[in-house]
């Protein structure tokens, strides 16, 4: 497996960088409405978008001001409020919260005080400054709650307040196999060199996988429609029994934001209702959803070992890649990331993105419903806290991978580790499914 560069200076950096892009796009999402729209609880699943903007500050104040430079605390008294195990997003708006403009201020003061602190530290002597880590960390918990204030913003209603281009269609116009074979054997998953991968990424260690075939793209808005046509939300036998009583106690019969009017499907898409694109991955779906489009299918969803084998293992040479197309950070020309767009690019698109068997859009467009349970990985060692990822270890939560176009690249790579409970459909989440390998096609 190649590492990544880990020199001081340019991780240094590359610090610097995903922070300014954070805060630029944190800026994007919290200027673009008014204050009572800031401050308002768009729905109970969803913190007021105020209150994401100052917990991310106050994080950022914790772990880079009080925790690496040792400074004193600049407001004590607002960490209880902005303690996101100590409140539910249902009873934030009751908080003593903090003013848009007085937020706005709170998070500037403490930015400068960090970029103060990062062009001076050295970036070695400890865990959290060794590689920048803690840095990365607060870098990517930001980008994590823009995507969160970015899932508030769809469920918001009214009038749009984003914009952005289309994703390009940069499909090549050849034909595409509907599976690729992905060879069993073993490879080596997660990592141990990835200087800012997050805890639950953690050790790299072998995993040995059958064959199996995998969707070359995922499931698409289309394919998902022909499900609904064929019943599939009425038919007992494709789910399981948490489910079916799901899909019954709340009377599910599509992906959410979509409605059937005058023979078609239509969805609401940042505060625009539009055609569902039939060619585009199927997005908010639950994990409930997928499974059961899977078993329609006479598929299943892959197990997260399989996803990450698909997306990082070649075949070549026996190694692990950072990201399906290689080593080499995300651009454009790879995968549909970072907010540049507001909708999933058609299926095929990113041929530049593909694995090295030819599997395409495994980063970006929508996060993937995984078959598998949030579990640790062997030798796992909770870091810097166990709040991050060891409370939600069990069987509660089913892992997501790849990221969606919601998702900035310092959030997503190839090792990282999405979770969510099953029955989620405000998130940016879609899937493909796969099979089991027959003998004698592998």
């Amino acid at each position: 497996m190649t590492a990544p560069d880990t020199d001081p200076e340019a991780l240094r950096l590359s610090a610097v960088a995903a922070l300014r892009r954070a805060r630029e796009r944190t800026g994007t999402l919290t200027t673009c409405v008014d204050e009572h729209d800031l401050t308002a609880q768009h729905s109970p699943l969803m913190s007021p978008l105020v209150w994401d903007l100052a917990h991310i500050g106050n994080q950022e104040e914790q772990w880079l001001l009080r925790a690496v430079a040792g400074q004193e605390a600049l407001r004590p008294e607002i960490d209880s409020v902005y303690d996101a195990f100590e409140h539910p997003r249902a009873k934030r708006p009751s908080l003593p919260l903090l003013a848009p403009a007085e937020a706005r201020g709170y998070v500037a003061d403490v930015r400068g005080r960090v970029l103060d602190v990062l062009e001076r530290i050295p970036l070695r002597g400890g865990p959290l400054v060794d590689a920048a880590f803690a840095f990365g960390m607060i870098a990517q918990h930001e980008q994590q709650h823009d995507e969160t204030m970015l899932i508030t913003h769809q469920l918001r209603q009214g009038p749009a307040a984003l914009t952005a281009p289309p994703p390009p269609d940069t499909a090549d116009g050849a034909p595409l196999p509907a599976e690729v074979l992905i060879p069993g054997g073993s490879f080596t998953m997660g990592t141990s060199t990835e200087p800012w991968a997050l805890d639950n990424e953690r050790p790299a260690h072998r995993r040995v996988v059958p064959a199996f075939f995998m969707d070359t793209t995922p499931v698409t808005a289309g394919a998902y429609a022909q499900f609904i046509e064929d019943g599939g939300y009425e038919r007992r036998r494709w789910w399981t029994e948490a489910g079916w009583r799901h899909v019954r106690e709340h009377s599910l019969t599509a992906p959410l934001f979509w409605r059937r009017e005058g023979g078609q499907w239509l969805r609401r898409r940042f505060g625009v209702t539009e055609p569902v694109r039939p060619d585009e991955p199927v997005v908010h779906v639950s994990w409930y959803e997928a499974d059961a489009y899977a078993r329609w299918a006479g598929r299943r969803l892959p197990t997260e070992v399989e996803w990450e084998k698909a997306a990082r293992h070649d075949p070549a040479d026996g190694r692990s890649r950072r990201y399906p197309w290689g080593d080499a950070d995300p651009s454009p020309v790879h995968a549909n990331l970072g907010q540049r767009h507001l909708r999933p690019a058609p299926a095929g698109s990113y041929p530049r993105g593909a694995s090295p068997l030819g599997v395409r859009q495994l980063i970006g467009d929508v996060w993937e419903w995984t078959a598998s349970d949030f579990l640790p990985y062997p030798g796992f060692r909770a870091f810097p806290y166990r709040e991050y990822s060891e409370v939600f270890f069990g069987d509660a939560y089913k892992v997501l991978r790849g990221g969606s176009f919601a998702v900035d690249q310092v959030a997503c790579r190839g090792t990282f580790r999405n979770w969510d409970l099953p029955i989620r459909r405000q998130i940016f989440s879609g899937f493909r499914t796969a099979r089991d390998a027959a003998p004698g096609e592998a």
